[in-house]
């Protein structure tokens, strides 16, 4: 029985490098999208170099290989309109279609930021009365991904919400290149409940995320209860996703606990996993949280289905989600300092019978747990279980 276990635990293991799901001819993010996008550390202080440099950190460190595909150019590579009002990069991105070819020549995809509005949040040109031009040159230049930042966007200026994100989404399909599409509103007008209707990839569902643990948590465990708005084919047969914005992970402000905690809660609520710090100083430890094979499973599982909240006594919680293969991965939170043990009752996460338990960030089958069983939880911390009924 004992080696059996083992087995489970190995083929788990090999199955998050080796199967993520296979799309329908034409689908885009039918799992959650996973990549990098510099702006946490970077701001505006980004570049054609930076962004080579950053695409090529992404394979050798292993990112890559556990799923991370885009390379995503935040805000600050915009220059001005020529007199035909075509888009042109600043004098740090002197060749946008080279820089694409390059990403792709690595197996991997990239994109592009931009505004609803006439400037995007720090001044630079936005898209307001150019959509159809910037999707069509975003597309010229092999762009894979669009960030749709509301920043200037009022509603007497560009309209309502969603017939703005549904001009840029016609205009994208016009375009003829799939671009995953990503808009934040900062949770304003409720996207989750209308992004997915005009075509919308990925919609931010609060304000933007800081380095910062009481912010992250209010933010990202304030999400619960949106589980029914995201899948696999909610926007016209792609997926939909409520996106609790970038990672913080490796940007110094927070212990490794809490990052782990971080990427815990994003991966049980099927958010995207966007990266946002520098890749090519990233420690074994940073890349050890961002790259566990086991963790991100949960993330990309092709059931798409978010995880939420069953359980919470103070600082306290215990979420679950339901996984592909019939199996059921619970996170145990502490939102304190200090380790604490919190009880699991089977009954609270939908499961009977005898259990074989793998704990996911240390890698390790546990074997038969009992129902009732005391869990430890680091201080700031979170543990991660699949359970699976053996009988």
């Amino acid at each position: 029985m004992k080696a059996l276990r083992l087995l489970n635990v190995l083929r788990w293991g090999a199955l998050t490098l080796l199967a993520y799901p296979v799309c329908a001819a034409g689908q885009i993010a039918a799992t959650p999208p996973m990549g990098w996008d510099g702006w946490n550390y970077l701001h505006l202080k980004t570049s054609d170099s930076i962004i080579r440099a950053e695409a090529a950190a992404m394979v050798s460190s292993g990112m890559q290989a556990v799923g991370y595909t885009y390379v995503i150019i935040d805000d600050g590579w915009e220059g001005t309109r020529d007199q035909n009002g075509n888009i042109q990069p600043n004098s740090n991105f002197p060749d946008m279609a080279g820089l694409a070819t390059y990403v792709h020549s690595l197996g991997l995809k990239i994109g592009i930021y931009s505004s609803p509005g006439p400037t995007t949040c720090n001044g630079n040109i936005g898209s307001l009365g150019h959509e159809a031009q910037d999707a069509a040159t975003f597309a010229s230049w092999g762009m894979d991904y669009l960030k749709y930042d509301w920043c200037s966007c009022t509603p007497a200026l560009c309209g309502s919400y969603k017939n703005t994100e549904l001009k840029m989404y016609n205009a994208i399909v016009a375009a003829g290149r799939p671009m995953v599409f990503k808009i934040s509103t900062y949770g304003g007008a409720k996207p989750w409940q209308w992004a997915s209707k005009v075509g919308v990839n990925m919609w931010g569902t609060g304000l933007d995320m800081k380095d910062d643990y009481y912010r992250m948590v209010a933010l990202s465990f304030g999400a619960n209860g949106l589980e029914k708005y995201a899948g696999p084919t909610v926007t016209n047969g792609n997926g939909g996703w409520n996106d609790l914005d970038m990672l913080e992970i490796g940007n110094g402000g927070e212990t490794d606990a809490q990052y782990q905690t971080q990427m815990s809660i994003w991966c049980i609520q099927a958010a995207p996993l966007i990266a946002g710090n520098d890749l090519t100083k990233m420690t074994s430890d940073i890349a050890a949280i961002l790259t566990n094979p086991y963790i991100i499973a949960v993330d990309q599982d092709p059931l798409g289905k978010q995880g939420f909240r069953v359980w919470q006594e103070g600082p306290q919680e215990i979420w679950m989600k339901p996984m592909s293969d019939g199996s059921v991965v619970v996170g145990l939170f502490n939102r304190v300092e200090g380790q604490v043990s919190i009880t699991l009752p089977f009954w609270r996460v939908g499961i009977k019978g005898t259990v074989d338990a793998v704990d996911l960030w240390q890698q390790k089958d546990l074997g038969v747990i009992k129902d009732y069983s005391a869990v430890k939880v680091p201080g700031y911390g979170a543990t991660m279980l699949r359970l699976t009924v053996t009988k």
